[in-house]
């Protein structure tokens, strides 16, 4: 025979009241947090308008800032996904009241109340945590905002070194173009392309990391958040 579910402790009316108070201050809380990660975005898309304009300003203009501008957008990246780490929690929070305590009850006994929900939004509360791992969380973030702004830096470098000021005439012209001060322009476009390749990867990953959490989650009766 199954075993008995563990009863649920049922919620008196303030505690009802105290609870639509706690989802609100969650939803604005991540809602603040969500304003932040635009932030991060906004600054990427800037600096690299920015490199954009030195670059074509002039016929003798260098293409390195284009190059340099990457290390800006890494660290932007890099802050934007320490500051998702954040905003995730708060959603978490709000989407794991959403599913197991507003769903069920507009649902009008349709969806069963899960047993242990308030358990597991209390030991959050007690003991706080980050829901996903950095990796995860950069990979989204690439995937979300980051991935089109990489792939624009990379079409506005080589569309410098293909046709600004003058079409190149031969591939030797196109790697002389590439060469920044003593770099070679052959070890400029492989970092380069590695550099866009690292960016998919992790897009990539995050993606089936993702897909597999998921899958997971789907199998057995859900006890975590994020």
């Amino acid at each position: 025979m199954d075993a008995e579910p563990t009863p649920r402790k049922e919620l008196s009316s303030a505690e009802l009241g105290a609870a639509a108070h706690l989802y609100r201050g969650e939803v604005y809380r991540s809602t603040i947090w969500r304003t932040r990660l635009d932030t991060t975005t906004n600054w990427a898309v800037v600096t690299l308008g920015v490199a954009l304009s030195i670059s074509y300003a002039a016929p003798d203009a260098s293409p390195l800032p284009l190059v340099l501008v990457g290390v800006l957008i890494i660290f932007f990246l890099a802050l934007e996904a320490r500051r998702y780490r954040y905003f995730n929690v708060w959603r978490a929070r709000a989407r794991w009241m959403e599913v197991h305590f507003y769903a069920p009850m507009l649902a009008e006994g349709d969806l069963h109340m899960e047993d242990g929900w308030q358990r597991t939004l209390a030991e959050d509360y007690l003991r706080p945590r980050y829901h996903v791992p950095f990796m995860v969380a950069l990979g989204r973030r690439v995937r979300r905002n980051y991935l089109w702004i990489l792939l624009i830096q990379a079409l506005a470098y080589l569309g410098k070194i293909a046709v600004h000021p003058t079409p190149v005439a031969s591939l030797d012209e196109a790697l002389t173009r590439a060469d920044a001060g003593p770099i070679p322009g052959e070890i400029m476009l492989l970092m380069g392309g590695l550099y866009i390749a690292a960016g998919i990867a992790v897009a990539l990953w995050s993606k089936h990391d993702d897909r597999r959490r998921n899958r997971r989650r789907g199998r057995a009766k859900s006890d975590s958040m994020g």
